[in-house]
């Protein structure tokens, strides 16, 4: 009753009793619980308007062809993004900062041919990764380790090279098995020899070429550098020694002029 006393007590009331406002949704999204629906929209950009309560967000079919740094505005609680169907090229290392509680991550039909292990650091927590039908050649080994809750990659319907270069991922692989889906869809591209042919197929002696010949760049590297050095420096050596030859030669001469007998003409 104590509210009706006087006009700007019934005003203090009246805001009290009001709604609190909603969190702001993107012009171009739908929003509803924690879910953010910004799908096929022929959006360019990651909308920034978002609520930190958000848990899911879809931005699929939209024309979004990279994730700058801080693509994303803090998102503590979000636990599912859904990217497929973009025009994805390129993830900075720092677009994905701020996304430490994300579980599930689809970046599958893009154009993606290259990750680095730093792009899924903040993903600490991520449980399933989606990279089917993008550009990828070769994948870093470095990327899936940067994923210590992983329990679920795809991989399936990339242009994958099966050279040497391939052991790394294929050994991963290999041993996180129960981790890999549509295995029999990894298929090689390269070389032509190979094509369609299952990376989950080769063997540790398919490998036995790469493993025995197989050099890195510092080996090529220290190559270049001591092989020249060596070179100079044999030909410094030889010339040393090859003076300490002629002296030694000088001096052994001039001894014995000086140790022969001489002459007497008196005698």
């Amino acid at each position: 009753m104590g509210c009706w006393r006087a006009p700007s007590t019934v005003l203090a009331c009246l805001l009290l009793l009001r709604p609190l406002p909603s969190p702001a949704c993107p012009a171009a999204c739908r929003c509803s619980s924690g879910e953010v629906d910004c799908s096929g929209h022929a959006l360019r950009k990651v909308p920034q308007s978002l609520s930190a309560n958000t848990s899911t967000l879809w931005l699929g079919y939209n024309f979004i062809t990279d994730l700058g740094p801080r693509s994303f505005p803090p998102l503590p609680r979000l636990l599912r993004l859904s990217l497929p169907h973009n025009r994805l090229e390129l993830i900075h290392s720092q677009a994905l900062v701020g996304l430490g509680a994300l579980q599930e991550l689809d970046l599958s039909n893009n154009y993606l041919t290259v990750l680095t292990p730093e792009t899924f650091l903040p993903l600490t927590s991520l449980a399933t990764l989606n990279l089917g039908s993008n550009r990828l050649g070769e994948l870093e080994p470095g990327v899936l380790h940067a994923l210590p809750q992983l329990q679920a990659l795809l991989l399936q319907d990339n242009p994958w090279v099966c050279s040497c270069d391939i052991l790394p991922l294929w050994r991963w692989l290999s041993h996180n098995r129960e981790k890999v889906r549509e295995e029999s869809l990894l298929l090689c591209r390269v070389p032509e020899q190979l094509n369609k042919y299952p990376i989950m197929s080769f063997r540790n002696e398919s490998f036995r070429q790469c493993q025995e010949t197989s050099l890195s760049a510092q080996h090529y590297i220290a190559f270049l550098v001591i092989g020249p050095f060596s070179f100079m420096a044999s030909i410094v050596f030889c010339t040393f020694m090859g003076s300490i030859i002629v002296v030694y030669h000088n001096l052994r001469r001039e001894s014995h002029f000086w140790r022969r007998p001489r002459i007497c003409r008196g005698c």
